[in-house]
């Protein structure tokens, strides 16, 4: 999955819109977060704000009811029970200092735990003095966290009387814990996220492979030689159209061209077979030519020996005769394509019935070990052995010690037959062209055979191939469908 460029489209497809997903909800949830840690602040600073303006304003309340004279000295007297009060009713720690720093009263005094209260130190005063709206609040690091609010306590005349300190518990305490709760939520719903895009982005990526594995599998299943079917474009999305409509576009020009590529190939190779043909009769027309033109010249009834030379006129004319009765039966017999027949025959007892017509005894034969059916012509299959068999002993007459074998077996539902031989093998600039007709390194024949024996196994869906080494033998390798 992390090597998009060579992975597969749904991969990529489901792994881009999983991290979108991904970073999408990240970024949105780091927004999420500053924001309302911003906002918890902003509400957490107003609140002290308020707390402090209306811890101020019971004071204030407590100064103007107070017959005790409104200076420094006095406030001690002044708060003295109210200061307990005030405390309680907002619920946090109150301490009053004189303009010094040198604390007056608070809150914590009727606590039996409380600490000694100390005077405000030099530097915080002076921080004190020039902080704008004379208040100062201060962070302490303690269990819980605490924040200190130092501000002036005046008069009606706005006379400063004390300095007035609030113990305020540090809300980063209630950040945290509102931050945590988020968090959760967060998480939450990231795993809903998370397994929605999952879900959503196999489905698509599905979807949309699956279309185009389609289009895949018609591409692969597109042959030349067949008429190919055409995609339907219904219910495909705009993209898919486009590409399909091409593809049905190549079919319409791909069988076009196939019928005009067959139509060219069946033209030439009449048009070479009419060559070929005229060719071979040719060969024989000549000597026929020069033996009839001779004996004209020669005819002498008076001629003791008339009888004799008049025999082998005869028999030179016969034999060309003969000779172009071989080569028609040669173009007869590969033009003319093999019908397929619903004979089932067993191999083993054809091949030995076709190895019978042959003398030679260097050809030896093993059959298999049990009964092979298959379905072919039996005439056709006689061709088949009698002509690999031909060509074995033509290749083994010049080698000391010929010998030929032919086997039969079956594998895979195939009929498998072999035919080796330890001849002059064949060289590797003529093994491409082994099987076109015409073809041929004999001193005799038309070079038909191999490419008929090729043309009857095609028929019935057979296949013919070869291992050859030059100066060592060939072997011939039969292979077409079982009926076992």
């Amino acid at each position: 999955m992390l090597n998009l460029n060579r992975n597969s489209l749904g991969s990529r497809i489901f792994t881009s819109m999983f991290l979108l997903v991904v970073i999408a909800f990240a970024l949105v949830s780091g927004i999420t977060y500053y924001q309302y840690r911003e906002q918890i602040r902003d509400y957490n600073k107003d609140r002290l704000e308020r707390k402090v303006n209306s811890i101020k304003k019971d004071i204030d309340r407590t100064l103007k009811a107070t017959t005790f004279e409104l200076i420094t000295e006095k406030i001690e007297y002044i708060f003295k029970e109210e200061i307990f009060e005030i405390a309680s009713i907002h619920g946090e720690n109150v301490t009053l200092y004189d303009l010094k720093g040198r604390p007056l009263i608070s809150s914590t005094e009727k606590l039996f735990d409380s600490a000694p209260i100390m005077p405000i130190p030099a530097s915080l005063l002076d921080t004190l003095n020039g902080a704008a709206g004379k208040r100062y609040v201060k962070s302490i690091k303690s269990d819980p966290p605490q924040q200190l609010s130092y501000s002036y306590v005046k008069d009606p005349r706005f006379k400063p009387l004390a300095i007035l300190k609030i113990q305020y518990e540090d809300t980063d305490s209630f950040i945290n814990s509102e931050m945590r709760e988020l968090l959760w939520r967060m998480v939450v719903v990231a795993l809903l996220v998370f397994i929605t895009a999952i879900v959503l982005a196999f489905f698509l990526s599905r979807y949309i492979t699956n279309r185009l594995k389609t289009i895949e599998d018609n591409i692969k299943q597109t042959q030349l030689d067949k008429r190919n079917e055409k995609l339907n474009t219904t219910d495909l999305p705009n993209e898919l159209i486009t590409l399909v409509s091409a593809y049905n576009g190549m079919i319409d020009e791909l069988e076009e061209s196939a019928v005009q590529l067959a139509q060219s190939e069946r033209e030439a190779a009449w048009r070479e077979m009419a060559k070929q043909v005229a060719h071979e009769i040719k060969n024989p027309l000549t000597p026929m030519r020069l033996t009839v033109q001779s004996f004209e010249r020669r005819f002498d009834l008076q001629d003791p020996e008339i009888q004799t030379k008049l025999k082998e006129y005869s028999n030179t004319l016969i034999q060309q005769i003969d000779t172009m009765s071989s080569i028609a039966s040669a173009f007869s017999n590969f033009a003319d394509m093999p019908a397929q027949q619903s004979e089932i025959l067993e191999v083993n007892k054809v091949v030995k019935l076709a190895l019978d017509i042959f003398r030679e005894r260097n050809i030896a034969f093993a059959k298999a070990d049990q009964d092979l059916l298959a379905n072919f012509d039996r005439t056709q299959l006689i061709r088949v052995v009698t002509n690999l068999v031909k060509n074995a002993i033509q290749a083994t007459k010049t080698v000391d010690s010929p010998q030929i074998m032919v086997n039969v077996g079956e594998e895979n539902g195939q009929v498998n037959i072999s035919v080796m031989d330890n001849g002059i093998g064949i060289s590797e600039e003529n093994k491409p062209k082994i099987f076109q007709p015409k073809f041929t390194t004999k001193t005799s024949g038309m070079g038909l055979g191999l490419a008929m024996v090729k043309n009857i196994l095609e028929t019935y869906n057979g296949s013919i191939t070869f291992v050859s080494q030059e100066g060592k033998g060939t072997t011939f390798m039969v292979s077409f469908p079982s009926e076992n």
